[in-house]
């Protein structure tokens, strides 16, 4: 039995509604039922910004189950009796129309400050509409958690029970009638008029489906159309519906299928899990080994979503589209092609916006594919879709209906506000109301020619230095924990702007290559020294490229690499892993180690070390300008 003294006295404790239905076996929502019928609601508390030194009326707030008065019920009633016991607010319910917007949480890798300026920018586009605006978010870092960017803060947990408490408290007296109202009929004044789940990231976005089930109203895309696309089993199954071409998948029933299909299809093959930001989980396995260990890790992590095991293809260009749609039309939308091929993580990749090397009818594939995906998922809102392109052959990857981390550079390359577009699509679509000027940016045809004379490209930055141990190796599991996006007049200017700005310093004298040295030619012409491990010397003797040959750490032999490291004979390694796996300690890893350690800087992609040495062929330092972002466009 659940009594109104017990569900105080565990609310006071801090066990969630959640946890309280594990040990009734009970559902969250039912736990939340019974005690919105005992009376037991948290108390809305301001922050004290001043230290008690003056009054601290601020619109910073947060919910406490300490901050209630009044008697409970007796035992020996009835045992969900109404308790006698009020929660105190220290502040009011506002009597305009509201928007919530859920922001992105903690930062942490794969969830960070770009989804933030979406939040945001999609407050400030609701304010400018004439709601009043409610951020609920939990990061002191983040200016979403400015308490003067809205006008109220929340600074609590992203969960189910935390949201439905805060919408509950705004929405205040409104009954089921008023929460149906919700979902884009018409609203009173004081109502919630929705949520925004889709500029967060991946946290709110996981609430979606659960928080349009209690009765929330969710702006823009429908949570079931939010659900297809983020279930892989759906999704592929959708795309095979369209007829669109998508890497071979197979939804994880059993080991002995993965295994038929894997090895069917040939080996490497990609395991991934639903519901999960910055590729947790996600792993690229070359043998049936490894296949079996990264299933069970998988299968951990998200056992409430499937694990879908498809294809993964070696040598394909991967290619991205930011874009914001209204009502399954395309309005706006940004292309943006990766360096690195695909099997790097598109939050580590390095990122150019326009396409410089993609074909024409590639191009022209991408668009049509993105029109399908939009009419068929009825998006009004923020997308983003990843495609892999191999010999003009366009597969999709992913479509994430929400804000990507790559959203304010395609905003600031291209000088259009994507997440101010997107909010006026989410609140016009839940709304139903539209203002001539808010139509007209609503317009394809308005941005169908987004024609740029200049190149913008995002380099990552990455903390392996202060990661004891960590192997600087970049795969389809995101480690980057920051970004730097650069302009210039064209690819190769921006490019080396971007990685002088992550901390990447040009090589001088010396270049070290193991394992690849495929662009040691190109270095060579420029007048740099070359060295090699032995097997990366014999293949540079064949191709008529000079070298001095260093023996590797774990032979200890002379002149051994380690030495020559230790004498800066070289400013720049560049190693190339073949088959990566992060389970072994091999030669590689102990050279890209000791590279970070010893701070000289590392290439691990064939495709970047290319595009430095033209890069380099190009321009010096002193030749790269410094002008004013106004001045490109």
């Amino acid at each position: 039995d659940m009594w109104p003294d017990m569900m105080l006295e565990a609310k006071k404790k801090g066990f969630s509604d959640k946890q309280i239905g594990y040990l009734y076996n009970w559902e969250e929502l039912d736990v939340r039922e019974k005690r919105k019928i005992m009376g037991i609601l948290p108390s809305i508390k301001q922050i004290d910004t001043l230290a008690a030194e003056y009054p601290a009326n601020t619109n910073y707030l947060y919910l406490t189950y300490h901050g209630g008065g009044g008697a409970l019920a007796p035992r020996g009633g009835e045992k969900d009796a109404v308790a006698d016991w009020q929660p105190i607010h220290d502040v009011k319910p506002g009597r305009r129309k509201k928007v919530i917007v859920l922001g992105g949480g903690a930062y942490c890798i794969g969830s960070s400050v770009e989804f933030d300026w979406c939040c945001v920018n999609a407050v400030q586009t609701a304010a400018k509409a004439g709601f009043e605006t409610v951020m609920i978010n939990y990061n002191p870092e983040t200016v979403s958690t400015d308490y003067d960017i809205c006008d109220k803060l929340y600074f609590d947990e992203l969960s189910l029970e935390r949201v439905l408490d805060i919408h509950d408290f705004e929405n205040e007296g409104a009954g089921a009638t008023r929460q149906r109202r919700g979902r884009g009929g018409p609203h009173k004044k004081g109502d919630v008029v929705g949520a925004v789940v889709s500029t967060g990231g991946q946290v709110p976005n996981n609430l979606a489906v659960k928080l349009h089930k209690a009765g929330v109203g969710i702006l823009g895309t429908d949570p079931a159309n939010i659900d297809r696309a983020e279930n892989r089993h759906k999704f592929s199954g959708m795309l095979d519906k369209l007829d669109i071409d998508q890497p071979k998948w197979k939804e994880l029933l059993s080991l002995d299928d993965v295994h038929k299909f894997a090895e069917g299809v040939g080996y490497p093959v990609l395991v991934r899990p639903s519901y999960v930001l910055s590729g947790a989980a996600m792993s690229v396995a070359y043998s049936q080994e490894e296949l079996e260990t990264f299933l069970g890790k998988a299968a951990k992590i998200s056992k409430e979503a499937p694990v879908v095991v498809s294809k993964f293809e070696t040598g394909a260009k991967e290619i991205e589209i930011d874009a914001v749609a209204h009502k399954g039309r395309l309005v706006i939308y940004a292309i943006a092609e990766h360096i690195e091929n695909a099997g790097v993580h598109s939050g580590d990749a390095t990122i150019v916006l326009p396409p410089q090397k993609l074909y024409i009818e590639t191009i022209r594939r991408i668009k049509v594919i993105t029109k399908q995906i939009a009419v068929e998922l009825d998006i009004s809102g923020p997308f983003n879709i990843q495609f892999l392109a191999k010999d003009n052959r366009v597969m999709v990857i992913e479509c994430n209906l929400r804000s990507s981390r790559s959203f304010p550079f395609s905003s600031k390359v291209t000088g259009y506000n994507f997440v101010e577009i997107a909010t006026e699509s989410m609140l016009a679509k839940s709304t139903g109301k539209m203002k001539p000027s808010t139509r007209k940016r609503l317009t394809y045809r308005n941005y169908k020619t987004l024609d740029l004379d200049h190149v913008g490209v995002k380099a990552p930055q990455f903390s392996f230095p202060r990661l004891k141990g960590a192997d600087p190796v970049l795969g389809v599991e995101m480690a980057s924990t920051g970004e730097v996006a650069c302009f210039g007049d064209d690819l190769y200017e921006a490019f080396l702007k971007s990685m002088i700005s992550v901390g990447f310093e040009l090589p001088k004298k010396g270049i070290l290559f193991s394992v690849g040295g495929v662009e040691a030619k190109a270095f060579e012409e420029q007048g740099f020294e070359i060295f090699a491990t032995e097997g990366t010397a014999e293949f540079f003797k064949e191709n008529d490229v000079k070298c001095k040959i260093l023996h590797k750490i774990s032979t200890k032999q002379k002149p051994n690499l380690l030495d020559g490291m230790m004498a800066r004979d070289f400013d720049l390694i560049v190693n190339i892993p073949k088959h990566y796996t992060r389970a072994s300690v091999t030669d590689g890893y102990l050279i890209r180690r000791k590279s970070v350690d010893l701070n000289i800087p590392l290439i691990t992609n064939v495709q970047v070390a290319g595009i430095v040495a033209e890069a380099l062929s190009r321009y010096k330092i002193d030749d790269l300008q410094v002008k004013d972002v106004d001045g490109y466009f």
